[in-house]
Formats: C-alpha cells, sequence, structure tokens
C-alpha cells in the first residue's frame, strides 16, 4: 500500500497556519501522512526539530527550503515564471537537503544576506504601515522587534505583519485567517497604502540560489503553478515541453506542485509528462497561509488525490529520500533505494 505523503510543509521558521513544528507533525501523524517535508522560506534552522520530531512519530523527514530568485532579462521582458504578479520572478526550492544542515562559506553568507535582506524590507514596511495607521486616527502601532520575537522565530514576513495587525485589531474575530489575507491584501501588496517594492538586489539570481541549495546536499526544485481558478497558465508554463527543455538547460530536474492549486485533469497531464521527462516530481499542502487546511493531499477539485497521483507522489518522495541519505544513482534505481529506507520507518 502506496502511503500518504507531503514533500512541502512551512513552519514558524517561515510563516505557517501551524503554531508550532510538533503541531505541524501530530496533524500529518493524525491524517495518516507518513513522509512529510519541511521547507521554509531562506531558513535550516527547523530541521533538526522536524528531524527529532518525526522520529517521536514513526514518520519520514525530508528537508528542504524555498527560495524567491530574480531573471532579471525576463522581468525587463514582462515574461511571467511562476510568480503570476512580478514578472522574471522565480521560486524555487531545494529538496533532499543534509540534515544536520551543513552549509558554510559564501554559500551560507548568501544566505544569511537574503534573510536579513527580506527582514529589512518587512522592518521597512512596518514603518511604513505604522505612519499609515497614525494618519487614519488608529492608536494601533507595531513594534516589529516584539512581532519578531513574539511571532516569529527569527525571519519577519509581510503576513506577520497582517497577523500582528489582526491580533490589535480584532483579536477575537470570526475569521482570523480571512481578515489576515483581506488586511494584507488592502495594505500591504501592491496598491496598499503600506507597500514598499522590494529592491532587486535582495533576490539572487537562479543559478546562485541552485548553488546554495547543491552545497547545502540537495536538489533544486522548480515549484510549478500550473493552472488557476480560470484555467490560465503563465507565460513560461504554459508550454510544457519548452518549460521542460529550459529547466534542464539551468541544469534543474526536479519539480513539486502544490496541489490544491490544480485541477486533477492538469496536474496528472502535468506530472504525468515531467516523470516520463525523467524529472523527480514531488508534491505538498504549503500551509504558508494562515488557513488551516489538511495535510493530506488534494486537488482543487477533488478531495484526495487519484491513485495515478498518490504513485508519481511516492515515487518523488523515494527519490528524494534516496539524494537526501547521499545516493546518487540513476533515477529508478533512486526510488528503490529511497522506498526501502522510507518502508524500514513508517511501517514499525
Amino acid at each position: 500500500m502506496i502511503p500518504d505523503v507531503n514533500a512541502h510543509i512551512h513552519t514558524p521558521y517561515s510563516f505557517s497556519a501551524f503554531g508550532s513544528i510538533s503541531e505541524a507533525l501530530d496533524g500529518a501523524a493524525a491524517e495518516g501522512v507518513k513522509v512529510v517535508g519541511i521547507n521554509d522560506f531562506y531558513s535550516t534552522e527547523g530541521f533538526l526539530e522536524w528531524r527529532d520530531g518525526c522520529a517521536e512519530r514513526a514518520l519520514y523527514p525530508l528537508y528542504g527550503i524555498e527560495f524567491i530568485a530574480l531573471d532579471t532579462k525576463l522581468q525587463a521582458s514582462g515574461l511571467r515564471v511562476n510568480d503570476p504578479g512580478n514578472a522574471g520572478r522565480i521560486y524555487l526550492s531545494g529538496k533532499g537537503l543534509a540534515c544536520p544542515p551543513t552549509l558554510s562559506g559564501e554559500p551560507a553568507a548568501e544566505l544569511s544576506r537574503v534573510r536579513s535582506e527580506a527582514n529589512a524590507h518587512s522592518a521597512r514596511m512596518c514603518e511604513k504601515l505604522n505612519a499609515y495607521l497614525d494618519s487614519e486616527g488608529c492608536a494601533v502601532q507595531l513594534d516589529f522587534e516584539q512581532i519578531k520575537s513574539s511571532l516569529t522565530c527569527g525571519l519577519v514576513r509581510e503576513r506577520h505583519l497582517a497577523k500582528a495587525l489582526r491580533l490589535a485589531l480584532y483579536p477575537d474575530a470570526d475569521d482570523p485567517a480571512a481578515l489576515e489575507n483581506e488586511l494584507r491584501s488592502r495594505l500591504l501588496k501592491a496598491g496598499g497604502p503600506a507597500f514598499v517594492p522590494e529592491d532587486p538586489a535582495a533576490f539572487l539570481p537562479v543559478q546562485s540560489v541552485k548553488g546554495i541549495i547543491e552545497a547545502a546536499g540537495g536538489m533544486a526544485t522548480y515549484p510549478f503553478l500550473g493552472d488557476n481558478a480560470k484555467g490560465g497558465f503563465t507565460d513560461f508554463e504554459s508550454d510544457l515541453q519548452k518549460a521542460a527543455d529550459q529547466l534542464r538547460s539551468l541544469g534543474i530536474c526536479s519539480a513539486e506542485f502544490i496541489t490544491t492549486r490544480n485541477s486533477t485533469a492538469v496536474l496528472e497531464q502535468y506530472a504525468t509528462y515531467l516523470q516520463d521527462e525523467g524529472f523527480v516530481v514531488s508534491f505538498g499542502s504549503e500551509h504558508n497561509t494562515p488557513a488551516m487546511e489538511p495535510l493530506r493531499l488534494r486537488t482543487r477539485d477533488c478531495g484526495a488525490l487519484s491513485e495515478k497521483l498518490r504513485a508519481i507522489a511516492y515515487r518523488g518522495v523515494c527519490a528524494i529520500a534516496a539524494h537526501q541519505a547521499g545516493l546518487r544513482l540513476p533515477r529508478e534505481a533512486m526510488i528503490e533505494e529511497g522506498d526501502k529506507m522510507i518502508q524500514s520507518v513508517v511501517s514499525e
């Protein structure tokens, strides 16, 4: 029997629907999800807690990280990759990183700089938000350092600012997740009174991000958006064969999907094609919004993955597990070895 898996879960080390790593892992165990991957923005700090928590619950841990890269040529041309609102901006994950983390030297310094710039940007946004609140006669003022210490594990995202404002204004809201999303959309996103454009210098190019991921022992992974609710695709992803060829030219042979974004038909089409083209394909739920959703994977139009998708998902995590263990073999051999490793843990 194929176990349920989820290879992309954010934790409080970036932003998460979960209040702690323990809460996320308790949820996975309760739902019968046996293989779980931590995947925070710009952070490997949760790896050891994730490892130990999985061991306590007989779950198989995967270790990942997420970045936002920038291709200035694509930005200038207006081409959207996997950020539908920002041309040239490219989300990239790393899968199968080493645990304990081994990053050092220049790659570690680059990661530290990106984290520092992300916090500096959030601090500027917090300052602008306070100025707006004051101009509107609102007595609430947010303390950035207090937000950092009380609501985060060191990395402040705009979602933390929205949460802090919601707690200050409406601590007993009936639907806190919806309200935080509304505050973020109206105040902090482009066009909002507290929006602060990000400095292009804060983003690394794709090859630099790939270098950090590989230095940390991982495989660079492209997160496909796939089809949106209206059936549309980004410029980069609309031609799947061309996208696959371009990813291979960058040395990227691993892809992932956040399954609730996609219809079952499109997810099966894209995931099957990429798997047949030799890519490692994995799936996740993300959980990087305030909304608490199931950890057991499902598509946009179905409450569970089809058997075809469950098989692809499991093959993907097996390959990641083998890579994580330091094996560098042909993909099918990696899947076979990873299956042995996973089954030795989850079948206990």
